[in-house]
């Protein structure tokens, strides 16, 4: 952040930043409590994450309403408008993460019993554990304003897309192996794409945070491709 002549101006944008970090800090707690509820059936748990999404949606509107302040009084223009539209679409971002964590914490309320297979579990972990590194690391480059760091979250979208394929493939086939699976198997689909949801945020974030500090938009040629494993356009 370039310091201004109006030395409250900084303080207004650093506040800004401040509040984008909290924020992020905690979707990043609801994500991993969602799915530790999922995994240990933890009702209790789930019901909190559920309320704790209620003060990401508040943070959101506080943002919203500091970055019409600051556009009002400011006027910015150049890198300073590029850094508050980016601060109000990272905002965005973060909202939907914390609402993936939500639907994930009234799954678990859904589902009546805990997960039959380990391995599903395991897959689901470590599916989560690739998307809030992403987060993480997409978080980290924003506070820093490092374009170079923005760029390598978004090259590495592909391996969160290829285990959530690979987890999906995996809950197809214990679906069709044994219909009682179903149920169950078809809420772990829905929770699943929910996590592979917040690394494609993690990676909208990415992209925002490199026009942030570069003023260019990051590439879109990387393929995107199914569950099956296929590109598509």
């Amino acid at each position: 952040m370039a310091d201004h002549i109006v030395k409250s101006y900084d303080e207004e944008l650093s506040a800004l930043a401040g509040k984008i970090a909290e924020m992020g800090g905690l979707a990043e707690v609801i994500v991993n409590n969602s799915v530790s509820a999922l995994v240990t059936q933890d009702l209790e748990l789930a019901r909190q994450t559920i309320a704790q999404d209620k003060r990401i949606d508040d943070l959101l509107q506080e943002i919203e309403m500091r970055l019409i302040e600051i556009i009002a009084r400011r006027q910015p223009l150049g890198k300073d408008l590029r850094e508050i539209v980016s601060a109000g679409r990272i905002a965005n971002d973060l909202e939907r993460v914390g609402d993936m964590a939500k639907n994930i914490a009234k799954r678990v309320i859904a589902i009546d019993a805990g997960l039959n297979s380990k391995q599903l579990a395991i897959g689901l972990e470590h599916l989560t554990e690739l998307a809030l590194n992403q987060l993480k690391r997409v978080l980290d480059a924003y506070a820093s304003q490092n374009a170079d760091m923005a760029a390598k979250v978004q090259e590495d979208d592909a391996e969160v897309d290829a285990v959530y394929t690979s987890l999906f493939r995996e809950l197809l086939t214990y679906m069709m192996e044994d219909p009682r699976n179903i149920t169950q198997c078809a809420h772990l689909l829905f929770c699943a794409k929910n996590i592979e949801r917040i690394g494609d945020h993690a990676t909208n974030i990415a992209e925002n945070v490199y026009y942030m500090v570069s003023g260019d938009r990051l590439s879109e040629d990387r393929p995107k491709v199914d569950e099956l494993g296929d590109k598509v356009s």
